[in-house]
């Protein structure tokens, strides 16, 4: 099988069901930028950090995976036997950030992104997550998305904040506090 189709070539392409619909449609548009989200927790996965945290990474991305080929469905989800996003999922996150949460200094002020390469690619995901729950409500105002997507992505942003902040801690890096000019 080749990568190549030729069948995007005019702009189009098709969901999970054959229609054939705009590449810059709501719907493409929200699922390729859970792509992208998925593409920089692999990124973020690359650096060093402890095993646990990786495999939770891999985890996520497998959940991001999972919201990708439902928001790619272009009816109901359950005929192709897709994996939902469920409220243990969300549930979970929620564990795992109060976990982190636990070893950190608590938050008083704002803190700007950076510090070193994985604390930074961190917080670019956060942004890129921030992007998709955008565009995924976006979709939901024309077309039924399931709420506990918008849920999960709402915590996952969460989550990737203090994910950032305990890589920070375990790297030994001072956040530097935003301050107005």
């Amino acid at each position: 099988m080749k990568i190549y189709t030729k069948t995007g070539d005019q702009g189009e392409t098709s969901l999970l069901g054959g229609t054939r619909v705009l590449k810059s449609n709501i719907r493409i548009e929200a699922y390729g930028t859970i792509d992208e989200l998925n593409a920089n927790l692999g990124l973020l996965k690359d650096y060093d950090m402890a095993a646990h945290l990786k495999e939770k990474i891999l985890r996520i991305q497998h959940e991001l995976f999972d919201i990708g080929a439902y928001l790619a469905c272009e009816n109901d989800p359950a005929r192709y036997k897709l994996k939902m996003i469920g409220d243990h999922h969300i549930q979970k996150l929620e564990y795992e950030i109060d976990e982190m949460d636990l070893e950190l200094h608590p938050l008083t002020n704002f803190i700007l992104p950076g510090g070193h390469l994985s604390v930074s690619q961190c917080h670019i995901a956060r942004c890129v997550c921030r992007r998709a729950e955008r565009n995924i409500i976006h979709l939901a105002e024309h077309q039924d998305v399931s709420e506990t997507v918008i849920s999960y992505l709402n915590r996952l942003s969460d989550y990737l904040f203090v994910l950032a902040r305990k890589l920070a801690k375990d790297l030994e890096i001072q956040e530097v506090i935003w301050r107005t000019r």
